[in-house]
């Protein structure tokens, strides 16, 4: 699909990931513009129920950042966070979701170059996968 651009929620860590999208920014390093980034005290905070919504409402694929483990802010949000994505994923696939359209990330503020990349890679992956067609699959 050459004309395809995904559209991507980024939930990141307002400590960690956030900061590490931000100095990309500042240093003007150029990644995909098609994330959506909504900014989060930490990844442990984001429920299966935002990404699945992100989902029904329109996006292609969800992207969560947050800090590598031993370094978040809230000691074991990041653990939390782990242990959603796993569980959320399971459902994603018993649900006949493609489970690769949510991506969980471990960035710090200083990793600019490594956000960047997770961007592009988090697009093309989306991309190989085309448009999400269940946008409408978890409504009754």
């Amino acid at each position: 699909m050459s004309g395809f651009k995904p559209k991507i929620v980024a939930f990141l860590c307002n400590w960690c990931a956030y900061a590490g999208a931000d100095l990309a920014g500042m240093l003007r390093i150029q990644y995909a513009s098609n994330l959506m980034v909504v900014r989060v005290m930490c990844s442990g905070m984001v429920e299966p129920t935002f990404v699945l919504a992100a989902l029904q409402t329109g996006a292609d694929g969800v992207l969560i950042g947050g800090c590598h483990f031993g370094d978040c802010h809230y000691r074991t949000g990041n653990y939390k966070a782990a242990r959603r994505v796993a569980i959320l994923k399971k459902m994603m696939k018993q649900l006949g979701v493609d489970e690769e359209r949510v991506s969980l990330e471990w960035i710090s503020a200083s990793e600019a170059n490594h956000f960047a990349q997770v961007a592009n890679d988090m697009t093309a992956k989306i991309k190989e996968l085309g448009p999400f067609a269940g946008k409408t699959a978890y409504r009754r």
